[in-house]
């Protein structure tokens, strides 16, 4: 069956994939906006929670790049209508990816100090790191096994379930929030800090759940281990190996500008932590429409149908930059207001402030790069991704991040870096996908 690049079809998939991705930062959102008002140790424990979340979304994200490779080859079959020879696929992935997550959660665990100390931790902030971080870890290996699931649900062209599974896990984290860090009078005693860590690491595990119950009563794909091995599992490892490349020069972006905003001082570390959160926060409500672009990229390259595909780019990227101006226009009437949500400390708010108009006036760009991003994936061109972002990190980021220390711009020079290397990100992807497919299309 064709299909239809409209905008309902567009929108059926990027509206739920939207509330689906902002799932992880939210939960790390809801962290920082109660964790920030904390009575005790407020700045302490806003500060460790902004550190340990950057280290734990950079585990998630360089070992969950198996969702997007398992969501390509799933769309790509079904495009050209040989879903069966892929079934036992999935299962033979997801086994390989948590046992690997499972022995590099086991191996941090043993140098836990050594890893917040390399991130400039010390004192107090280093101490509540290391508490969070002994919790929340646990969760690792359950958000991989949920995001391939969702990849699993992509590929196949649904986003509904992921995004039931999203709300229900968000939901139940901020009741779980404000319930353990602050606890209720003569029941629970407050937890604080621990508190946060506890209710996400029980959030993800209800998600887990729902995705491993889901997977199993609404398809048809098993997640029993199969043998042999699929023929194209060694596809799969090869996208997932480039993305995880990838993922580790975004990550090294992302650490390094965590590590200059603590070595800047408490509230500078604090105010980042804000402006990263909003940032994840707007990164994964516009990459809705990235997967959208994903999902719908690899059926029509399935089904050999370079029109619609390009009829595609040009719609989800129209839809993008609609969402990502209603954001930026957010942003501005409610400046102020954003920043009290995250923190009480004066001197943490007006540092966040100086900076945040540089996180709005980026959101168009940030949408051009999430939406091509999404759209490759689908197309299953990560070793093109994977030189972008080599690219972007290390003659982009980089370099301007430590110009801007030299020339003592402060937080300033960090969130310049950061548009230079979306700018970087954004402007390749569009050359690729134009200079690829444009010749491809069909006259008439």
């Amino acid at each position: 069956m064709k299909t239809l690049i409209t905008f309902k079809t567009i929108n059926r998939l990027a509206v739920p994939a939207t509330v689906a991705g902002i799932a992880e930062p939210l939960l790390s959102i809801t962290d920082t906006a109660i964790v920030g008002n904390i009575p005790q140790n407020g700045l302490e424990s806003l500060a460790a929670a902004g550190i340990v979340g950057s280290f734990l979304s950079m585990l998630i994200w360089i070992l969950g790049q198996t969702r997007s490779s398992i969501s390509a080859i799933m769309s790509q079959y079904l495009g050209a209508g040989r879903l069966e020879e892929v079934k036992s696929l999935p299962a033979q992935a997801i086994f390989f990816n948590i046992s690997l997550s499972i022995l590099i959660l086991i191996s941090t665990i043993f140098v836990t100090e050594d890893i917040f100390r390399l991130l400039e931790a010390s004192g107090k902030i280093l101490e509540f790191c290391i508490s969070y971080y002994s919790i929340r870890v646990w969760g690792f290996p359950l958000t991989l096994f949920t995001f391939a699931v969702f990849g699993i649900f992509r590929g196949l062209q649904n986003t509904y379930w992921p995004m039931l599974i999203a709300l229900v896990g968000a939901v139940l984290n901020v009741v779980l929030d404000l319930i353990l860090v602050y606890g209720i009078e003569d029941f629970i005693a407050p937890m604080y800090l621990e508190g946060a860590a506890w209710a996400s690491l029980i959030s993800q595990g209800v998600m887990a759940l729902m995705a491993f119950v889901l997977l199993v009563l609404k398809t048809q794909i098993s997640l029993r281990l199969r043998f042999p091995l699929n023929p194209e599992l060694g596809r799969l490892v090869v996208m997932s190996l480039n993305l995880f490349v990838r993922a580790l020069a975004l990550n090294a972006a992302l650490v390094l500008a965590v590590r200059e905003a603590t070595a800047l001082g408490d509230r500078y570390i604090g105010a980042h932590t804000i402006a990263l959160n909003l940032w994840l926060f707007a990164a994964f409500f516009i990459d809705g429409y990235g997967a959208a672009g994903n999902i719908m990229g690899g059926k029509l390259l399935g089904e050999r149908d370079y029109n619609g595909l390009w009829k595609l780019s040009k719609k989800i990227i129209l839809y993008g930059i609609v969402v990502s101006s209603a954001l930026a226009l957010a942003g501005v009437l409610f400046y102020r207001p954003i920043g009290s949500l995250f923190s009480n400390e004066t001197v943490v708010l007006e540092t966040f402030y100086s900076v945040f108009f540089i996180l709005i006036l980026g959101l168009p760009m940030n949408t051009v790069a999430f939406v091509f991003d999404g759209l490759f994936k689908g197309l299953g061109e990560m070793k093109y991704l994977r030189n972008v972002l080599l690219s972007a990190t290390f003659l982009g980021f980089i370099p301007t991040l430590y110009l801007g220390k030299f020339m003592g711009w402060g937080l300033y020079g960090i969130w310049i870096a950061f548009i230079v290397w979306m700018g970087i990100r954004g402007g390749a992807l569009v050359w690729k996908f134009r200079r690829k497919f444009r010749p491809l299309l069909q006259k008439g």
